[in-house]
């Protein structure tokens, strides 16, 4: 399989030549999952870090009252993970679910540190999107306080267009932290404008 998306993708997030991104993917394996494949299971650890190359997966936990809430919705091409659980080796707190048929690129835990320790191109790239990740967190965070669902709808729409031609609106709305209700008639009010 041609590892051309995953080594322009390393790439875009730590110049290099593509000599040294393919000596920074040659341990990664293509696998293909179906829809609605569970990937990684709460209270099990992440012995893999997926690469996404096409379609959609999200991650969720289950509330209080036994209802699934989304954490993230990841579309290619991305990288999907629980980081705390690969890097520290301890149980997720969360699902992560594909939501179309998906194709990864996938590295174990062991080839990873192998990587680290040995590649310090990996490093500095490893360090970037660990970085990147935690902007993206703390930008959702921050949003899920001080945006207006209207706004949380409109941002998600602008970034991410994909995501609403390919995942149920009711994952959608509860990654926004709203109703199915709420998302239909945030969406009918705009229609109108």
């Amino acid at each position: 399989m041609n590892k051309e998306k995953l080594q322009k993708y390393m790439q875009s997030v730590y110049p290099m030549t593509l000599e040294k991104a393919r000596q920074l993917t040659e341990k990664y394996e293509f696998i293909e999952i179906a829809k609605n494949e569970l990937i990684l299971k709460e209270n099990k650890i992440s012995k893999d870090t997926n690469f996404l190359e096409s379609g959609f997966i999200r991650s969720y936990t289950i509330d209080s009252n036994e209802e699934e809430v989304t954490t993230n919705i990841f579309s290619a091409p991305c990288f999907v993970n629980d980081f705390l659980s690969f890097f520290k080796q301890q149980p997720t707190n969360e699902n992560f679910q594909t939501l179309t048929a998906c194709k990864l690129w996938r590295m174990t835990y062991q080839d990873m540190q192998n990587n680290f320790h040995t590649i310090p191109e990996f490093r500095e790239f490893g360090r970037l999107l660990l970085v990147t990740n935690y902007a993206l967190l703390n930008e959702r965070m921050i949003g899920m306080i001080k945006d207006t669902a209207e706004t949380r709808y409109l941002k998600l729409l602008k970034k991410h267009s994909d995501i609403f031609q390919n995942v149920p609106l009711k994952i959608i709305a509860s990654y926004l932290g709203i109703t199915d209700t709420s998302l239909s008639r945030i969406r009918k009010e705009l229609a109108k404008k």
